[in-house]
């Protein structure tokens, strides 16, 4: 097998050959966002034709489920490994690679354990989904793990084909889970699949995952990774408890006006998303060979998604009714209506995320934690407090307004940790 190579033991590049092997990197990652987005649209679609409404969405609790897990390994194990070890000596890539994939490989087997105890208990239709889900969450959590590995490493390229290895095996997978048509059929296609993928991942690395290294990784890890696992769990909540609040204050009417425009944002949303899987990355490398450059790499990234993301909204603006419905049917009159706002809440995240791939590259966990339970509770009384004055389009002018000042709060905490950082420096100048 071929070792990986890694960026950190090469000589000094030139400044040009630096700029393209970054473009070259930023097009790895939104190359592999497009495997994965295109992949589980293809799945949503053709699960939702192949059961119904109604198994559908017993299929989406598990989904949702996998989503919210996913964010749990991510803080734990991967958040922390693409930080402190992107670019580094391979041999320290390698040790650290071997005992995040084992924490996210431990983390799945823990609570697939409480799904394969929790689903008997459920019964009915879900109660069969999430014994599946429980077997297969090793699997996913580990192919992700992969993904994040081999962008720390600087090799997008090898995250974008294990993605399409999973695409690849989900065909003959839900073409077999269709024959069978079930819940649980499908939830164990998309599960196998993505453990083919998983297996693959160790063929491209060579790496054994250790789980038995779990521990002693969360340990060393946990002024990041505990911090980490909040602030995914409360992004991802302060989402669902806007669409519940909305629901509950307005109707089912206004949560599918609103997913209908964050629909039309969709692709604009996959670049940020792809993005981010190597903007942490970079960020520890710049911060590594240029400290002082952080501060604009950081602006760059965050003033360059707004632009696009305001670019996107003008775009939109512009669609004829008859495109809009043909897209979204009878959702698009409503939608259309949200379409200024969304477009300025994307914006104002896509901003703050330049700060927040900053914080993450400092490792300036507790700032970053804070900037985020402060734009999470912004994000839900934003939300609601805007949906109980004015209804839909007043949820969406204070999720806008949320996020504007969210991006904010990061880029106060960014400057105080970057004036830390030098700070920091200055002494061990003076002292060499």
């Amino acid at each position: 097998m071929t070792r990986m190579t890694i960026e950190g033991e090469k000589t000094t590049p030139s400044a040009g050959s630096a700029r393209r092997a970054i473009a070259g990197r930023l097009s790895w990652g939104l190359a592999d966002q497009a495997a994965s987005s295109i992949s589980n649209f293809a799945v949503g679609i053709y699960v939702a034709r192949s059961l119904g409404v109604t198994a559908f969405g017993v299929f989406s609790l598990a989904w949702v489920t996998y989503g919210v897990v996913l964010n749990v390994s991510r803080g734990l194990a991967t958040d922390p490994l693409v930080v402190r070890f992107s670019g580094v000596p391979e041999a320290s890539w390698r040790g650290a690679v071997a005992r995040s994939t084992g924490t996210a490989l431990g983390v799945g087997a823990v609570i697939g354990a409480v799904c394969l105890v929790v689903g008997p208990a459920l019964g009915g239709r879900v109660g069969p989904a999430f014994v599946c889900l429980g077997a297969m969450l090793p699997g996913l959590l580990l192919q992700d793990a992969w993904r994040f590995s081999f962008f720390a490493a600087g090799a997008g390229r090898k995250a974008f084909v294990n993605d399409v290895v999973w695409g690849v095996a989900l065909v003959p997978a839900m073409v077999v889970a269709a024959h069978v048509g079930t819940v649980a059929a499908f939830v164990l296609a998309w599960g196998a699949s993505a453990t083919v993928a998983a297996v693959y991942g160790y063929f491209q690395s060579d790496i054994l995952p250790r789980v038995t290294g779990a521990r002693g990784w969360l340990r060393e890890q946990r002024d990041l990774g505990y911090r980490y696992l909040v602030e995914n769990t409360c992004l991802s909540g302060a989402s669902q408890l806007r669409a519940y609040g909305l629901g509950a204050i307005v109707g089912l009417g206004a949560v599918g006006a609103v997913r209908g425009a964050e629909l039309l944002m969709g692709p604009f949303l996959a670049v940020l998303m792809g993005l981010s899987l190597v903007t942490v990355p970079e960020a520890a490398r710049v911060l590594r060979q240029a400290p002082h450059r952080l501060g604009t790499f950081c602006l760059l990234l965050g003033g360059g998604q707004a632009a696009g993301a305001l670019l996107w909204g003008g775009a939109l603006l512009l669609m004829p009714d008859r495109l809009g419905h043909l897209v979204l049917g009878d959702v698009w009159h409503s939608s259309s209506q949200l379409i200024v706002q969304i477009t300025l809440g994307v914006a104002g995240a896509g901003l703050g995320t330049g700060a927040a791939a900053g914080l993450r590259a400092l490792g300036a966990a507790r700032r970053s934690l804070r900037s985020q339970l402060f734009a999470s509770a912004c994000y839900v009384g934003g939300g609601l407090g805007g949906a109980a004055l004015a209804g839909t389009v007043g949820s969406a002018w204070g999720v806008a307004a949320a996020t504007v000042s969210g991006s904010a709060v990061w880029w106060l905490q960014l400057r105080s940790a970057l004036r830390e950082h030098h700070d920091n420096l200055v002494p061990e100048v003076r002292t060499s």
